[in-house]
């Protein structure tokens, strides 16, 4: 399982892709990585394994459309979790939570506030681009 991806995680790494003998730590926040990684045309996730400090629905859905392998959460949302057994990708995690919490700690994730309702990955990302402009404006 990919919790052994997990002791790369920490101070300046956010998550790691593992895929044909190599790693990728990205320091990135928040869900963008994913995003570009998708966005780009990279094939990176297809068949990778990967570990992320917080992996809610928003970033699970993003993980499914990419194609990984499977995921190690040092904090899992029960909608991740969902995802991730609906879409077969096996899981381990440190925490399983209700929901991501946004950075203040006043609400839910505004990337999980995008993605209510929504069980399409591709539709998913769509909402989740849109959701990151709006915030960047």
């Amino acid at each position: 399982m990919s919790s052994d991806l997990s002791s790369l995680l920490g101070e300046g790494v956010n998550l790691v892709v593992s895929k044909d003998g190599d790693n990728f730590l990205y320091n990135e926040k928040g869900i963008t990585t994913l995003v570009r990684l998708l966005s780009d045309g990279s094939t990176k996730l297809r068949g990778a394994r990967v570990a992320d400090k917080i992996v809610g629905r928003a970033a699970a859905l993003l993980m499914a459309l990419g194609g990984v392998r499977e995921v190690y959460a040092e904090t899992l949302s029960k909608g991740a979790q969902d995802v991730f057994e609906k879409y077969a990708i096996p899981c381990a995690y440190g925490t399983l939570t209700e929901n991501i919490i946004n950075r203040s700690g006043t609400d839910i994730c505004p990337m999980e506030k995008a993605v209510l309702g929504i069980d399409d990955p591709e539709e998913a990302l769509r909402a989740v681009k849109a959701k990151l402009a709006d915030m960047s404006k």
